[in-house]
């Protein structure tokens, strides 16, 4: 079903279509598994389940990179990632509302799953109705359509200002810098050197956004839970506080993105991870001896989830977006769809195979992908917030080992560059503001 998903997905993307574009169309998709999924029990055709269920995985799928990236666009730089991690609040929101719809009382029972599959179809039928309403990005209008009149029109409706001088400019410093402005394939993304770093950080960041464990870390849930000795009609009300960890912790990790940054973020994120996997390891192992030990081990559960959702869990998307300019950045969001995707089926095929063999020791497989993914993005990853694409692209020449092209060095000159202090070889009075970057 995955590879079926991001077949269509890449077909989707690979058009000229824009990302608003994009998304409209991926409604219709969300409608039409709503309306097999809610009417297969009446049907009675099981078929119509699997093929709604493979529906809404090309629109997961295709949501899931489009988003972010039109997010990302149609951002001013300073509060990007801060709109970025706003998606991954929706997500979690998503998570929470379709825990609380599936209460007993409301729809989870077995006679009114129909009515929460059904359910599906209204986000779908507001962003159908609220969609057209919203201006194109104007990056896609002024660098890929050439059209400036329309790209200013788009400024002056997301920011809510007549001046957006500057914000075009911008765009304009990036076209500039790019060395292609047709939009690159997959394979030619792959064989560029001069993003070659970009796509490895972009692969390892997704793939540890999967195989960090949290997926894993559902399995133990209800079963802690009844160890714990709650009464089984309980558990569905207490796992409610894992949606609401989630929501808060996305919240804030909002908030603070762009004071502490993507960085700091991300490697606080799968280090807190591996330390609290370590330490449920510890409780799992002594829960059937001390009466009070499967408390903290719930404990554990909620903090490695509030862990994930700080950094990990909304991050991985906002970067995607922003290491690659605006040629490369459909094929990367495809790369990195795939290989979240893999990742996510791979967790799922194996980790019952780990389990049992390792018991209660299963999780220190993850404490390995948490602690490798924050030690590759300490010594790799630049920050990058309140950066231009093309100041971030320039903070990976020197590991591509890619001369900077004259447009690079006149565009480094002009983003770097400001008046407020000497300059040693003319006594100029000038301000030069110095890349931040881990190389």
């Amino acid at each position: 079903m995955r590879f079926r998903k991001y077949y269509l997905e890449s077909r989707t993307m690979s058009n000229d279509k824009d990302e608003k574009g994009t998304l409209l169309l991926n409604n219709v998709f969300a409608v039409i598994a709503a309306l097999l999924l809610a009417l297969g029990e009446k049907a009675g055709s099981f078929e119509m389940l699997i093929i709604g269920r493979l529906i809404i995985g090309v629109d997961s799928g295709i949501a899931l990179s489009v988003v972010p990236m039109y997010l990302g666009e149609i951002s001013p730089r300073h509060i990007r990632g801060s709109i970025g991690q706003f998606n991954a609040i929706l997500i979690c929101l998503g998570v929470f509302t379709g825990q609380v719809l599936g209460l007993p009382e409301l729809l989870g029972q077995e006679s009114r799953w129909n009515f929460l599959f059904a359910f599906l179809a209204l986000p779908a039928l507001l962003q159908l109705c609220v969609l057209p309403f919203l201006p194109e990005s104007p990056r896609y209008l002024l660098m890929e359509r050439r059209d400036e009149a329309g790209a200013e029109k788009a400024f002056r409706a997301f920011l809510g200002k007549e001046d957006v001088s500057k914000e075009l400019e911008e765009v304009h410093a990036e076209s500039r810098a790019q060395n292609n402005l047709q939009i690159i394939s997959v394979l030619e993304l792959v064989r560029n050197r001069a993003v070659r770093w970009q796509l490895i950080t972009v692969i390892i960041t997704m793939a540890c956004y999967q195989l960090c464990g949290l997926n894993a870390i559902w399995y133990y849930t209800n079963g802690i839970l009844r160890d714990a000795g709650f009464a089984e009609n309980l558990i569905p009300y207490i796992t409610l506080s894992t949606g609401g960890i989630e929501t808060l912790a996305a919240i804030i990790s909002g908030l603070v993105i762009e004071r502490v940054g993507r960085r700091p973020l991300l490697i606080f994120g799968f280090s807190a991870m591996a330390g609290f996997f370590g330490l449920l390891t510890v409780f799992l192992n002594f829960q059937d001896r001390v009466s009070w030990m499967p408390y903290l081990s719930y404990a554990c559960i909620l903090a490695v989830i509030a862990s994930f959702c700080s950094g990990p869990g909304g991050i991985p998307f906002v970067l995607t977006g922003e290491l690659f300019e605006q040629s490369y950045r459909p094929a990367a969001f495809m790369i990195a769809g795939v290989v979240n995707w893999l990742s996510n089926f791979a967790v799922g095929l194996l980790f019952p195979f780990i389990q049992e063999s390792l018991q209660t020791f299963a999780f220190l497989v993850f404490v390995v992908f948490c602690l490798l993914g924050a030690v590759y993005l300490y010594f790799i990853l630049p920050e990058t917030k309140n950066k231009t694409f093309v100041e971030i692209s320039q903070s990976f020449t020197k590991i591509n080992k890619m001369p900077l092209t004259s447009a690079d060095k006149e565009m480094e000159v002009v983003l770097s560059v400001k008046p407020g202090t000497k300059d040693a070889t003319n006594g100029k009075v000038i301000d030069v503001i110095e890349m931040e970057s881990s190389f």
